[in-house]
């Protein structure tokens, strides 16, 4: 008479802190998925931030912390006759922009590179333009780093941070940050103190 057979699996459940460290930087099956749902719930916001700034089809272009590739998708339809640039921390986020971009990688139009925002491997006054969507809130240093990227833009070129989440916003997402802040380690201001920081830093505001 057969034996009975019994079998026992672990099954690995993600934790709230588990989730939120994936922000910072994605890795594993988990990243994999928190990248695809960046890309969809940042999807709106990166276009309306993108009609404020013109794109010229010849403008070489970065952007700082690609998460999943997206936004340098768009950057790379409008800048048709340049290269687009995108950095990212972890090596999850990079395969992801990699995988989404990979035709325009192939024929030469985009780049993905691991790298750090704060030791960016440009030469000055490279970029036209550089791009940092939801991003700035895990920097290392965010005044050091800043002031790194102030060193990449050709003379008159333009710095465009989107974010939606700002200390003291009536905003679902900023209320999310700040009951999280403690576990996410984020950096998250008011608007008037990212004014500062970017006057601070060097930046001019556009008019």
């Amino acid at each position: 008479m057969p034996k009975p057979f019994s079998e026992h699996r672990t099954i690995a459940v993600p934790t709230g802190n588990s989730i939120l460290a994936q922000c910072r930087k994605p890795s594993g099956w988990l990243g994999r998925f928190i990248l695809w749902k960046m890309n969809r719930q940042h999807s709106q916001l990166t276009d309306w931030g993108l009609t404020h700034i013109s794109i010229g089809q010849s403008d070489t272009i970065l952007d700082v912390g690609c998460g999943g590739g997206r936004t340098v998708s768009v950057l790379a339809a409008a800048a048709s006759q340049s290269k687009v640039y995108g950095l990212g921390c972890s090596h999850e986020g990079v395969a992801a922009s990699t995988r989404n971009n990979a035709p325009a990688i192939a024929s030469g139009h985009v780049q993905i590179r691991q790298e750090s925002v704060s030791q960016l491997p440009f030469s000055d006054g490279m970029f036209d333009l550089v791009t940092a969507v939801e991003t700035h809130y895990y920097w290392p240093d965010l005044p050091a780093d800043l002031r790194e990227i102030l060193r990449v833009p050709k003379p008159g070129g333009v710095l465009v941070s989107i974010a939606e989440a700002y200390k003291g916003a009536n905003s679902r997402m900023s209320r999310l940050a700040e009951k999280y802040l403690d576990r996410t380690g984020m950096t998250l201001l008011r608007a008037d103190e990212h004014c500062a920081l970017f006057e601070n830093a060097g930046y001019q505001a556009s008019r």
